[in-house]
């Protein structure tokens, strides 16, 4: 793949792309720093890409490793002080927000790519590294435990 193929596919998908981390990780300037650090790591390894038809679910694996990362990396952090940033619209005032956000682990990964990228069950399936019938079994839990909880509230 040429580098004017892979910025623009990767142009293309970038909307997607900061969703998905913005979902991870909660923080704007994180989601924007590990969209571009993974974006930055697929351009590098982009030899290993065995079949292009595959780029976008191996670009999300990708970004999906980097968000583990930034997460693992804000854990060891201590915060001085809590900067309050702007939010481009009143996402973080949903509720659904808060309860996505206590879903546990493998639980948010399928309904972030299911619900909030459009992911279809087998492309959730090959950028998780899963079978398509655990998917399937996350998906319907998480759904159930959000019901709970948007019940709740």
């Amino acid at each position: 793949m040429q580098v004017d193929a892979f910025s623009n596919r990767v142009m293309a998908i970038k909307p997607r792309l900061y969703r998905i981390a913005l979902l991870y990780l909660g923080n704007e300037s994180m989601a924007k720093d590990t969209v571009d650090e993974a974006e930055y790591r697929a351009y590098i390894s982009l030899k290993k890409l065995r079949q292009p038809e595959y780029f976008e679910t191996w670009l999300t694996r990708i970004l999906i490793n980097e968000c583990k990362k930034a997460m693992h990396r804000a854990k060891r952090e201590v915060a001085y002080e809590a900067i309050p940033e702007p939010a481009a619209e009143n996402f973080d005032a949903l509720p659904l927000k808060e309860a996505i956000g206590k879903l546990p682990h493998e639980l948010r990964e399928v309904i972030i790519l299911r619900y909030f990228s459009g992911y279809s069950v087998v492309e959730t399936a090959q950028s998780l590294d899963i079978p398509q019938g655990t998917v399937a079994t996350r998906q319907r839990r998480a759904l159930q435990l959000l019901r709970l909880e948007l019940s709740d509230a």
